[in-house]
């Protein structure tokens, strides 16, 4: 998920270090025969499919309407869980590839150890569902170049490597249809096992600095057949969440021809700006500046005002990592995580809240933990969330607003010590205000001035989280 630093070579270490990728390009084609993993030929349908033909508006409404989903990583890099050859490697748990300066035949032999007998995509689904998300994000292939899917573009996936043999893609578009949830794919464009991508830049495969002559070849031949398997085998896909943007090869024009592309096969999907270079600048962008993409994706950070008049999406951990690293116990708790959604979107925008199941497909007891905190949350004040757009008057004192036609959905963070809780009136009159986790929507005491209006709260705050407060305005 996050990008490093570039090296340095000198002249002569560059002569050499050509030669030796010479050398790896043509060894590493043989190098993935040997090891199963070899490119198949393939015949894709990459022909548009059969959908209505949609405004920018009306693709958009699922996704602004949901405001909450599950990002999911998951692959190879679940099985060392943050420890090579007896030593905890620095850095996110799925980029031990790299910081462990792992060789790709290495690498390749954790998919004979991944059998994840306890994956259960219902249950995910449900507990997805459950934690009031409306769309799920799965690493259909992250930078490591591992496929979650029946791939018949190459052996390195989940059908033909590992002892598996069960398509975790189609088992969740089939739990996501049954339970009325958006499936969504998170793709690398960066590929540090292709050796027409990254891998010939091993020890360091996130080296910027560097340029693979084939790497059109690997966006012709295996990057864009592998996202027509994706987006025509698998039922309608709301969005294709792109990263790994940021390698030398990878350009603004390529972004903008590849989200046509895809366009092509799903007319109706949604792609965020990370299939171009919009990510640089993200809090910067606005509707006037030209990216590829339908949103933005801030990554462990909500922007203090938003991103006004662009649609976008916060992304997060629950604690350090995105990929399962089995030492990391830093964790947020559901206080805070249930706040930064309320942050988020009271602020116009989504929150992709992340999980990283453990090699054997189970979610972390402390994931659950959180996301039973957020769900029995969300059971009661969810309407507060879905569907609802930014605060029409910013961030006051004691919490955060939502809106949603003339509801105004105010969440206390800081009960009133007085009892009184004023808003600003924003040229709105009041109609009635009532606690949102009272069924019987008992009305509360409501004083309009000419600047602010004024709300009698009981003395006992609902939730200790937020107490999220109606205010019904008057019809003009």
């Amino acid at each position: 998920m996050v990008k490093t630093g570039c090296k340095r070579w000198i002249a002569v270490g560059a002569v050499v270090l050509s030669l030796l990728t010479a050398l790896y390009i043509a060894a590493g084609c043989n190098e993935e025969t040997k090891t199963g993993s070899a490119e198949k030929a393939a015949t894709v349908k990459t022909g548009p499919a059969t959908e209505k033909v949609l405004t920018e508006d009306e693709r958009m409404a699922w996704w602004r309407d949901a405001r909450f989903g599950m990002f999911i990583h998951w692959g190879l890099y679940a099985v060392p869980a943050g420890t090579y050859r007896g030593e905890r490697v620095n850095g996110i748990g799925e980029w031990i590839m790299n910081n462990g300066k792992i060789p790709v035949a290495e690498y390749e032999k954790f998919a004979g150890q991944f059998n994840p007998l306890g994956f259960n995509a219902d249950e995910w689904v449900r507990l997805a569902k459950n934690a009031g998300m409306k769309y799920i994000v799965i690493t259909s292939k992250h930078h490591d170049g591992f496929c979650l899917w029946d791939s018949k573009v190459t052996n390195y996936d989940i059908m033909d490597a590992t002892p598996f043999q069960r398509d975790i893609l189609k088992e969740l578009a089939a739990a996501c249809k049954k339970q009325g949830i958006k499936l969504c794919f998170y793709h690398s464009i960066m590929d540090w096992h292709h050796p027409d991508a990254q891998a010939p830049f091993y020890p360091n495969y996130n080296d910027t600095s560097k340029s693979n002559p084939n790497f059109n070849r690997y966006v012709e031949n295996y990057l864009k057949p592998q996202l027509a398997e994706l987006l025509t085998n698998y039922g309608p896909i709301g969005v294709l969440w792109f990263d790994g943007e940021w390698v030398k090869d990878w350009t603004e024009p390529q972004g903008k021809a590849l989200y046509a592309y895809v366009r092509s096969l799903r007319p109706t999907i949604l792609v965020n700006n990370r299939v171009g270079k919009g990510r640089k600048g993200m809090e910067g962008l606005n509707k006037s500046d030209e990216y590829a993409g339908d949103f933005g994706t801030p990554e462990q950070q909500v922007p203090a005002t938003g991103l006004p008049g662009v649609d976008w999406e916060t992304c997060m951990t629950m604690n350090d990592t995105w990929g399962y690293k089995s030492y990391d116990d830093h964790w947020k708790s559901a206080e805070e995580l249930i706040r930064t959604l309320v942050d988020v979107a009271s602020k116009g925008g989504n929150f992709l809240l992340n999980v990283g199941p453990m090699p054997e497909g189970l979610i972390p007891q402390a994931s659950l933990d959180r996301l039973k905190g957020m769900g029995d949350w969300m059971a009661v004040n969810g309407a507060s969330i879905h569907g609802t757009t930014a605060s029409p008057f910013g961030r006051p004192k004691w919490g955060r607003c939502t809106a949603q036609a003339n509801k105004r959905y105010l969440h206390v963070f800081q009960w009133p010590a007085d009892g009184k809780l004023e808003v600003p009136r924003a040229g709105a009159n009041a109609d009635k205000a009532y606690l949102l986790a009272d069924k019987k929507q008992a009305k509360l005491p409501v004083t309009a001035g000419e600047d602010k209006i004024t709300i009698s709260l009981p003395d006992k705050a609902p939730d200790a989280i937020d107490s999220v407060v109606v205010l019904v305005l008057k019809n003009k």
